[in-house]
């Protein structure tokens, strides 16, 4: 084992709790911010086994390049470093393209393996001054610039281009957002490298989640489901806890989130009673839509209780699309577990509609909070027949008889890569719905989860 050259700089070096998750921005460059810190600061993004295959996987000569002076391979040194320094290993991966094309370039000279990362080097700079060569070797050149780059990372108040100041660059005026894109600016303080830093980044590690994925951020602590696309936020706990189990959320970073278009929030909690103050009408939410309740009869009996209704005024219930009118036919509009007292078969009725269950899975998962009543085989077929109950969007789901495990985006069944695809995305093993194959049969396969490590 090679001895990483630190010194001083680890003193200075702080302590953090991190996320394992490495979430990336595929928007338009925002010179204000680069990258996020918590993309920054994410050492486990990758093991050193991870640097290796990605080397292989870009056809990189550092996939088969040893540091000739300490008879080491790239990725070891790169992993080594990000380990030492607490930084992303990813950033050191974009640096040396960023800098030398070192991933990409087929025949490098042994000039870009020596200032590998160009740390040291400036505009008015001579390679061959005696006192750059201590910076000189691909081992120094990450070493370096992987110290420096954490340092300034954890250290702003030290140095320019201070976060939350407006400052000059190459005649553009920048406000520096974040610790990480200070330190980015310090190493590199031009605008143009940066936005290809930024680039690389993007074109390399960018996620893109399957709709029903619920992320959160880890900045701020805001929730968002993913739908068609866009990121729904809930505008408060009560509207996502109504619907969903905090351990089904997946932390990410704000420049993540930033890059899906903001959809309308969830407003209201489910089965919320809203009254339009003009008009007096009242209202059920049921999912994304407000179903009118036709009469106070229907109220009534039902069995609503007027002490939740919540008033509002016509222009924001305006906003909420409106579902289909509550009658006296609607039996359980809120839905309702029943069992045929002879066959044993279990049904969710709503809306005067009875859906089959195939699995308990599918009872425990979709309706949780919802009381199991036996009745009568009569009553069950009093109520006209759908489709069998399917599982949610969001849902992780596998078979005993498969160890492929399914995400249910848009009522498809979308196999993930690998496991180590699951766990890149976030996801928790303890989340893996087991269910039967005529269960997940429901759902038509989609197309491959992947990511690129």
């Amino acid at each position: 084992m090679y001895k990483i050259k630190y010194k001083v700089f680890l003193s200075t070096l702080l302590i953090f709790n991190f996320l394992l998750l490495p979430l990336v921005s595929n928007a338009a460059f925002n010179p204000n911010l680069i990258i996020s810190d918590f993309e920054f600061r994410d050492h486990e993004s990758m093991t050193m086994d991870d640097v290796q295959r990605f080397l292989v996987g870009k056809k990189s000569t550092l996939a088969t390049y040893v540091d000739p002076f300490i008879r080491v391979r790239a990725s070891q040194i790169i992993y080594d470093n990000a380990k030492m320094t607490k930084l992303n290993p990813k950033v050191l991966l974009v640096t040396l393209q960023k800098e030398q094309s070192l991933i990409t370039d087929v025949n490098p000279t042994q000039d870009q393996y020596n200032w590998a990362t160009g740390y040291g080097i400036c505009d008015s700079c001579s390679k061959s001054d005696p006192k750059l060569q201590k910076f000189k070797g691909f081992a120094n050149q990450v070493d370096y610039a992987a110290t420096s780059l954490r340092l300034f990372h954890d250290n702003p108040q030290n140095y320019g281009f201070q976060v939350g100041r407006t400052v000059n660059i190459d005649g553009r005026k920048i406000t520096i957002a974040n610790s990480a894109t200070h330190a980015l600016y310090l190493y590199t303080p031009h605008l143009h490298g940066n936005e290809n830093f930024n680039r690389i980044w993007s074109d390399w590690f960018s996620r893109t989640y399957p709709d029903g994925t619920l992320l959160q951020d880890a900045d701020n602590g805001g929730i968002f489901i993913i739908q068609n696309g866009a990121k729904r936020p809930f505008d408060s706990f009560i509207a996502f806890a109504s619907r969903y189990s905090l351990d089904k959320v997946i932390k990410t970073s704000t420049e993540n989130l930033d890059s899906y278009p903001l959809g309308p929030p969830i407003k209201f909690a489910q089965y919320s009673l809203l009254q339009d103050n003009a008009s007096g009408g009242v209202y059920l939410i049921v999912d994304d839509k407000k179903r009118p309740i036709t009469s106070k009869e229907v109220f009534r009996q039902i069995g609503f209780n007027p002490e939740e209704i919540v008033p509002l005024d016509t222009a924001e219930l305006a906003t909420i699309a409106t579902g289909q009118p509550i009658t006296l036919k609607d039996a359980y509009p809120t839905g309702a577990l029943l069992q045929d007292k002879t066959t044993g078969g279990v049904w969710y009725v709503k809306d005067g509609t009875r859906q089959a269950i195939w699995h308990r899975s599918l009872m425990d998962v979709n309706f949780p909070n919802l009381k199991l009543s036996q009745v009568s085989p009569e009553e069950i077929a009093s109520f006209s027949l759908g489709e069998p109950v399917k599982f949610k969007d969001g849902e992780l789901v596998k078979t005993a008889n498969s160890p492929t495990v399914y995400v249910i985006s848009n009522q498809l069944k979308r196999p993930i890569k690998s496991g180590k695809v699951f766990e890149k995305l976030g996801y928790k093993w303890n989340n893996i719905i087991t269910t039967s194959d005529k269960a997940l049969s429901l759902h038509l396969e989609g197309e491959l989860v992947d990511v690129e490590i």
